[in-house]
């Protein structure tokens, strides 16, 4: 099989891939929708990710690519419905971003409520003239109230966090109901009574078509001006010229963000907004989740070769 992986991985998932498969690595650069039609056309099975632009049109035509084993749990970037159309297969890689996604989600609690982005700039700037008693003062994050918009596996990892670590009282909104929970959490009947009801809220929803803009005016008016917003899910999940004027509003008291709704591309207002902790999508960069993620795929794309079913089948 002739493999494309679209993007360059760690050095131990680099030597894994190609001691199995003819492998070409591309750059960083994510493929354009012309380029993932042509790569179906090139290739037996691809290996994309986050950014690359698997569209229906890139399954129209004579394909020779039967699989597509997505580096990451989202894959919101593929058509999946004109996949199964095409006879292509598609996995994910689920479990393995876990853990290193809802560290992510305290780090940015934790900087969002506490203001540390605003005084590591202080400090850099050469700004910080000496402790004062009203200083940067932010919130409280132990002992207060987290809700979790999807409780999926990374939001009871999340849960898990909040409660164990920080004593805090965990509620959440969820699509479906959900029982098989480890921490004490109540799972509220909407999304708006949830937002009131917390001190900050963590989107950690799929991306795609039924979750875009979730979180617009009127649920951050909800959550209101003494609560925090983070997002570690996708950024289009977020209506980012809404959060823009509820940051600069004070309509809520801060956001911490690590996924954003053009991303690479990053507003100069959401930038210069107060009380915004902006991250660059770090939530699985250490190096053992994304060998681990690499391997995961290749696992997938052994099984395909091989004429089992592969473990992580999306469709």
């Amino acid at each position: 099989m002739k493999l494309l992986v679209t993007r360059p991985m760690t050095e131990t998932a680099t030597t894994a891939l190609e001691a199995r498969f003819e492998t070409d690595f591309r750059d960083n650069t994510p493929l354009t929708e012309d380029e993932a039609a042509a790569a179906m056309r090139d290739y037996d099975a691809i290996i994309p990710t986050l950014g690359d632009t698997f569209t229906a049109k890139a399954f129209e035509g004579d394909l020779r690519c039967r699989v597509l084993a997505n580096f990451g749990a989202g894959y919101n970037h593929i058509d999946v419905a004109a996949a199964k159309a095409a006879g292509v297969t598609v996995t994910n890689t689920p479990d393995v971003v876990t853990d290193a996604t809802a560290d992510i989600a305290m780090t940015l609690i934790l900087m969002t409520m506490r203001r540390a982005s605003e005084g590591e700039r202080l400090v850099r700037a050469g700004q910080w003239t000496g402790w004062n008693p009203t200083q940067l003062l932010g919130g409280n994050v132990s002992g207060r109230t987290v809700g979790i918009i999807g409780m999926g596996r990374i939001g009871k990892a999340i849960a898990r966090r909040c409660h164990l670590g920080f004593g805090m009282r965990v509620v959440f909104h969820n699509r479906s109901t959900v029982s098989a929970l480890d921490v004490p959490a109540r799972q509220m009947p909407g999304l708006h009574e949830m937002l009131q009801a917390c001190d900050v809220a963590v989107v950690a929803v799929p991306g795609g078509a039924g979750t875009r803009h979730m979180i617009g005016k009127p649920e951050l008016e909800a959550l209101g001006d003494k609560s925090y917003l983070i997002n570690i899910a996708r950024g289009d999940v977020v209506e980012e010229a809404a959060l823009i004027s509820a940051l600069n509003d004070g309509v809520i008291a801060g956001a911490g963000l690590d996924v954003y709704e053009r991303e690479p591309q990053v507003p100069r207002a959401l930038i210069d907004a107060p009380n915004a902790t902006l991250l660059p999508h770090l939530g699985t960069a250490t190096d053992e989740v994304r060998t681990d993620m690499a391997m995961r795929a290749l696992a997938n794309l052994v099984a395909f070769a091989e004429g089992q079913s592969p473990g992580d089948l999306v469709s």
